[in-house]
């Protein structure tokens, strides 16, 4: 690993202490111009090769990306060598390896068939590979001036002609790979100023050419018509040219990533939000109905029941302690505050489940502000990053109040499993995952510094800000418990078939999942396509839906299980809500079926292991969101109702 990229790791640590300074508050990285003069050197830059569909096979076959220097490829170099460019931490975690690169473009001179350097010979078994990553339909991806060089295309529903990031490595002509040795390099670029011109787009057509010669000092002869094929049985010469065109837009710097931000099919996309925003306020506005209605009822009756009670003191026995006239979920009030199995376990998960809450919904709103720019890569990824381990305080706190609710006494371990268990986990899925990738020598290997840096973050940041909380919502004044804990638990009655765990759990969990399940589409379309994602005001909207449902339904059926005299409800509540996890990985198994087409067992080994990964995480937060809605449910009706 170069030094420029360990810096770059390194580097974070004291960036988050720079988040809090005056004067990077005002600054949004990656979205300041830079204005050039007539023949001034703008930089290209070369990133990873990547995956991807193509118009002969819509579907991505690979999940792996490469280093565009790696031997097998045998791309001309800088003379002065490869140097890595700056990149964020979310960034090197996504698999960017941006990297300087030998071509030359000066501000609006055009430059005609030219060699980027000498001859490259490609030895068989360099060829066996290329021509594998040909048919896998691999891009080549470059940026100009911080702005990824692309095709045009055509979307077939709404003819919105846009552009996509990358362009073709090769081609397959009559089932054979040929290999595009020659580019024609696009530059559109905007006149800010008097003799000060701005890139505002950058698109590459790639051919092939087997005739291509270099005659000398730079200069090629781009031959046409022959394709380049590589041989399989012998060495290959290749000669890689250029060409570079400069064309004067209107497009303003402001806005020219526009052509990038493409909505693929915008009706369905508008129409099922509307269809899930309307489902779900019909659902909260039915379970609110009922619950008050018939929790009204229920609780003017107890009460009235308690106050006959109390006032007959002939010892007839038919109002005998209040009991032979309750009736429903009243008849657990000695129970349903008894503390669940493993409450260790369970107050470690909904406090993690709640960092998870808060990193998920301060990244969301930032995106949605316009803080993350598309042009700052993996800016996302990093924030995300930085979120979660700030918000260990909450993490800490929540777990500590709800294992103090639930009369734990080994607050030791709670102190140390909360910030500790499932980063483990994650991280210990997450480095297994890495070295099937470092095993494919890909580009999308995280370093080892890289690693050191999350670790870093981890023990340095987040882990002491779980202990304050934890120590903060010990300290706390306990929650009351509105009624006491019988000293012999009830007897519950055998469950309807519809009220079991198994399922009612999948009977409710499918209404989270429906909330959200074509936002899913666009999220995992841009994670295994390459593509941009950007609809952060549809995602927002989503996520509120997705609280609202997960919260309501998780009530619904808390109520209907109490009415059934059955108290368990800490982990029923959390696994009810928890359970749209379950579709989240069915979802995400099908797309793998409809979408992607593996070649390697690796890549199928890698995509499954990350679809477990996040299902668990969605699992870990939907399963919080039901937990603590109950939880405050139960709390509020108990709360109303008068016992002796």
């Amino acid at each position: 690993m170069s030094p420029s990229r360990c810096g770059a790791a390194v580097s974070i640590l004291p960036a988050l202490l720079l988040l809090l300074s005056p004067a990077s508050a005002f600054y949004l990285p990656g979205v300041a111009p830079t204005s050039y003069r007539d023949g001034d050197k703008v930089p290209l830059n070369v990133n990873h090769l990547t995956p991807a569909e193509s118009e002969r096979d819509p579907q991505v076959r690979s999940v792996f990306s490469f280093d565009y220097y790696l031997p097998e490829f045998h791309f001309c170099q800088p003379p002065e060598g490869t140097k890595y460019e700056y990149e964020s931490l979310g960034s090197i975690l996504f698999g960017d390896r941006i990297q300087n690169s030998p071509f030359e473009l000066k501000m609006g001179i055009n430059e005609s068939c030219k060699a980027v350097c000498g001859k490259q010979t490609f030895p068989p078994e360099d060829s066996k590979f290329v021509n594998r990553r040909i048919f896998q339909d691999y891009n080549i991806n470059w940026l100009v001036d911080g702005l990824p060089a692309g095709q045009l295309k055509k979307d077939t529903i709404t003819e919105e002609v846009y552009e996509s990031p990358g362009f073709p490595l090769g081609t397959i002509i009559d089932d054979l790979p040929v290999l595009n040795n020659h580019y024609d390099i696009f530059i559109d670029y905007h006149e800010f100023s008097q003799d000060k011109h701005r890139v505002v787009g950058v698109t590459v057509q790639s051919s092939s050419s087997a005739d291509a010669k270099e005659i000398g000092d730079g200069v090629a002869l781009c031959g046409e018509g022959t394709p380049l094929s590589l041989s399989e049985s012998g060495d290959t010469d290749v000669v890689f040219t250029y060409s570079v065109y400069w064309n004067p837009s209107p497009t303003p710097f402001a806005t020219r990533w526009d052509k990038y931000l493409h909505v693929y099919d915008p009706r369905i996309h508008w129409f099922s939000l509307i269809n899930s925003a309307v489902i779900v306020c019909f659902l909260v506005g039915m379970v609110t109905t009922i619950l008050f209605r018939t929790l009204r009822k229920d609780i003017a009756r107890y009460n009235r029941l308690d106050a006959v009670a109390l006032e007959d003191l002939s010892g007839t026995g038919i109002m005998d302690d209040g009991v032979q006239e309750d009736s429903g979920w009243k008849l657990v009030h000695g129970d349903v505050f008894r503390p669940p199995r493993s409450p260790m376990l369970l107050s470690v998960l909904v406090g993690n489940g709640a960092q998870l809450f808060m990193m998920t919904g301060f990244t969301i709103v930032f995106a949605l502000l316009g803080f993350l720019s598309p042009s700052n890569r993996g800016s996302l990824a990093t924030m995300m990053i930085i979120f979660h381990t700030l918000f260990g305080f909450i993490g800490g706190y929540i777990s500590a109040r709800v294992y103090k609710f639930f009369h734990g006494e080994a607050w030791k371990q709670n102190f140390i499993y909360t910030p500790m268990a499932l980063p483990c986990l994650v991280f210990g899925a997450f480095f297994l995952l890495n070295l099937f990738v470092w095993a494919r020598h890909a580009s999308g290997a995280v370093p080892f510094t890289t690693m050191l840096v999350l670790i870093s973050l981890w023990f340095v940041i987040s882990v002491p800000l779980s202990l304050a909380g934890s120590w903060l919502g010990f300290k706390a004044k306990g929650i009351h418990e509105p009624t006491r804990t019988n000293q012999i638990p009830r007897q519950i009655p055998q469950a309807s078939s519809y009220m079991r765990p198994i399922p009612s759990m999948l009977l409710v969990g499918v209404l989270p999942f429906g909330a959200i399940f074509v936002e899913l589409y666009f999220i995992m379309r841009s994670i295994w396509f390459s593509k941009f994602y950007y609809m952060f005001g549809f995602l927002f909207v989503c996520f509120g839906i997705m609280i609202m449902t997960c919260a309501a339904v998780t009530v619904l059926m808390v109520y209907f299980l109490l009415c059934a005299e059955n108290y368990h409800w800490q982990w029923r509540s959390f696994f009810t809500a928890g359970a749209s996890a379950f579709y989240v990985f069915l979802y995400a198994m099908l797309y793998w079926v409809k979408t992607l087409s593996f070649t390697s067992w690796t890549s199928g080994v890698l995509y499954l292991g990350y679809s477990l990964l996040i299902s668990t995480l969605f699992f870990v937060l939907t399963g919080t969101i039901g937990f603590l809605a109950t939880w405050m449910f139960i709390l509020k009706i108990y709360g109303a109702i008068k016992v002796d």
